[in-house]
């Protein structure tokens, strides 16, 4: 069942996603040759407790971090280690989210390291885009449908592909509640988008082929074919002024990332 927010909840909603939208701005720019993801994991742990935020993905079904960290192919869920040093050149997703007075927020990006290849950078660049074209489609009276597709076009008229083992969804109370949200889809159909309602956009790009498959840890997700991966994430509301990104302030332009 969707579950429509009120403006308050928007509001408790915003104010827990300030707190991703800080925390990963600053790990942007931890993020050098050498650091290693654990480093960012703890960064991340004891910023969320200096905002009296809890971490949403530790123990989550298990997982034992705050954050996903996926490197290169690794598509999501990558898991912090002190073992895991980026390297000149290297893409890392982070993915990132918390609890704040009841209420969650999600978002993700990706970026290089040091000095990228041009196709990496490329391959970033455009699954940010087709983030924002999403966010463009996230109008009272659309539909679901218009948001994957919106993604999907998007990234397939550039040549590369999108993931489909794994989704957006709806989050408020809860860090996954109903609708889920494809990154393919049809134009027009799926649920219609009502005031309040509030979708976790993620995009999982990749270069090669859409196939995936998960490392002996049961975690960390991995393009079949070895092709690098890319991800971008916003947390965005419906509302009768257009799409409101929470986990991004009011008064930022420009680019979504």
């Amino acid at each position: 069942m969707v579950v429509c927010k009120s403006w308050s909840e928007l509001e408790k909603m915003h104010e827990a996603g300030l707190i991703v939208w800080s925390a990963l701005e600053k790990m942007r720019t931890m993020v050098r040759p050498g650091i290693t993801t654990k480093e960012l994991d703890e960064f991340a742990e004891d910023y969320s407790a200096e905002h009296r935020a809890r971490p949403a993905f530790k123990g989550y079904r298990g997982y034992p971090g705050s954050v996903c960290t996926s490197i290169n192919q690794e598509i999501v869920h990558g898991i912090p280690s002190a073992s895991r040093r980026v390297k000149e050149g290297d893409i890392l997703s982070m993915d990132f989210g918390v609890e704040l007075k009841g209420y969650f927020a999600d978002a993700a990006l990706t970026v290089g390291v040091g000095k990228t290849a041009p196709q990496r950078e490329k391959l970033m660049r455009v699954t940010r885009e087709s983030l924002e074209h999403a966010i463009e489609k996230v109008q009272p009276g659309n539909r679901l449908g218009d948001i994957s597709a919106a993604v999907q076009d998007w990234v397939e008229q550039n040549g590369y592909s999108v993931v489909r083992e794994f989704v957006g969804h709806g989050i408020g109370t809860k860090m996954h509640e109903d609708p889920q949200v494809p990154n393919y889809g049809v134009p027009g159909q799926g649920p219609r988008l009502q005031e309040g309602m509030v979708l976790a956009i993620e995009p999982m790009v990749n270069s090669g082929g859409p196939a995936v498959r998960v490392l002996d840890d049961d975690w960390t997700a991995v393009t079949a074919d070895g092709s690098d991966s890319a991800h971008f994430e916003h947390t965005v509301a419906v509302t009768n002024k257009g799409p409101w990104i929470l986990t991004r302030p009011r008064e930022a332009s420009g680019p979504v990332w």
